[in-house]
């Protein structure tokens, strides 16, 4: 079995819903303001100490909310409590990504296409508004106050991700965007970032992918505490979640 930290985001581009051309192809100069080459900031040394303390911190205190997510979502609906996908990361190495199952197991359909970059990305939201077609009840709660990403404390805790950096895509989101979009795969990706306390899903693409290159540019420790601490508030809001 092929190793999945060893892959790498490259292929054919594929074809948006309804036809619609991606937006993966080299694009004229201008189309994407703000966008261009980016030259990747320090990242602390602490940066990791700060992951691997803080994250087994709150595996540690969390765990009855684990324990909890995992009995409800059993008893609700059949099937696995964890789904584990693949997402990009770190220069564009797969790694596998953890989260509780919010949607009914084995039901057909994906909200996948919804979700893909294609055509004018200054308008495209990340996701679509509401409740996805396929969420259980106990799904779109975990969702709504972010409990479902809980399991992500995990890839944090092995180095796959940190606590603070963009979020990481699923390989076939990566595969539509325009080249300088992937730049944001210079750095670790994270649980929480720039993009999530600006906006999270009612943020365009290219507006999310701005901050992240933002990010980028300048991430030191103190940005990321200031992250952290604006997603505690964010997170009693619920703003943006779905």
């Amino acid at each position: 079995m092929r190793d999945p930290d060893a892959r790498r985001v490259r292929g054919p581009t594929p074809v948006g819903p309804n036809g619609q051309k991606p937006a993966g192809e080299p694009l004229p100069e201008g189309r994407y303001p703000g966008i261009g080459q980016v030259e990747t900031g320090e990242t602390s040394p602490l940066k990791r100490l700060l992951d691997i303390t803080v994250g087994g911190l709150m595996i540690g205190i969390l765990w009855p909310v684990f324990a909890l997510a995992a009995l409800l979502i059993k008893m609700e609906s059949p099937g696995p409590v964890l789904i584990k996908q693949d997402r990009v990361g770190l220069n564009g190495g797969v790694f596998r990504f953890l989260k509780f199952r919010t949607m009914h197991h084995n039901r057909r359909g994906s909200d996948l296409a919804e979700r893909l970059p294609t055509g004018d990305l200054m308008r495209r939201l990340l996701s679509p508004k509401g409740r996805p077609r396929h969420a259980t009840a106990i799904g779109w709660t975990l969702r709504k106050t972010t409990v479902d990403e809980l399991p992500q404390l995990v890839n944090v805790v092995k180095g796959d991700m940190s606590l603070v950096g963009p979020r990481p895509d699923l390989p076939e989101i990566v595969e539509a965007w325009p080249p300088h979009f992937r730049q944001r795969h210079q750095v670790k990706p994270g649980m929480t970032g720039l993009a999530q306390v600006n906006g999270r899903s009612d943020l365009t693409h290219y507006e999310k992918v701005r901050y992240d290159l933002r990010y980028v540019r300048r991430h030191p420790l103190s940005i990321d505490v200031m992250i952290l601490v604006r997603t505690l508030r964010l997170v009693t809001t619920k703003k943006g979640a779905r």
